[in-house]
């Protein structure tokens, strides 16, 4: 059993999204497959197949979250008291030193991780780089390509 850690804010997210699953995907699916049923041979039944299809992706996903959920370690950061320290669920402004552009990251678990959402997971180089550091830190990230610099602008725990 492995314990992630998960924001408080991730974990409301996932709950809402299992109970979407639960109470309308699921039954949604059902009656798709029993009205597809009822259409006759299932052999060339292509709606049936594919009803089956999305029933099985719906009952992985509700796995998934459940066993996620179950051995979630959901941390608040609000509560916390880093005393200005890079901790997980901190939201830091970097300003990277060689383009001059400034991006916000939230550090967050695996689960909820989402870039395009600037949330990155607590084990990316980006996160491993910030981790202990605290404002006007200049941040070395380790990349493909070489090593990049990024000097850390604001500290947030929201």
């Amino acid at each position: 059993m492995n314990i992630e850690p998960i924001t408080a804010v991730g974990a409301e997210r996932l709950r809402k999204e299992l109970a979407q699953l639960k109470s309308e995907a699921r039954p949604r699916v059902i009656q798709a497959i029993a009205e597809a049923r009822a259409h006759g041979d299932l052999k060339e039944n292509a709606e049936y197949h594919a009803a089956r299809e999305e029933q099985g992706f719906i009952e992985g996903r509700i796995k998934q979250l459940d066993g996620a959920l179950s051995n979630a370690q959901i941390i608040d950061v609000t509560q916390l008291n880093p005393e200005g320290r890079i901790v997980f669920g901190t939201t830091v402004e970097l300003l990277d030193e060689a383009t001059g552009d400034e991006v916000i990251y939230q550090i967050v678990g695996d689960l909820e991780s989402d870039i395009k959402n600037g949330k990155i997971s607590i084990l990316s180089p980006i996160a491993r780089a910030l981790i202990g550091k605290e404002q006007g830190d200049i941040a070395v990230v380790k990349a493909p390509n070489g090593d990049k610099e990024y000097e850390i602008v604001a500290v947030k725990y929201i």
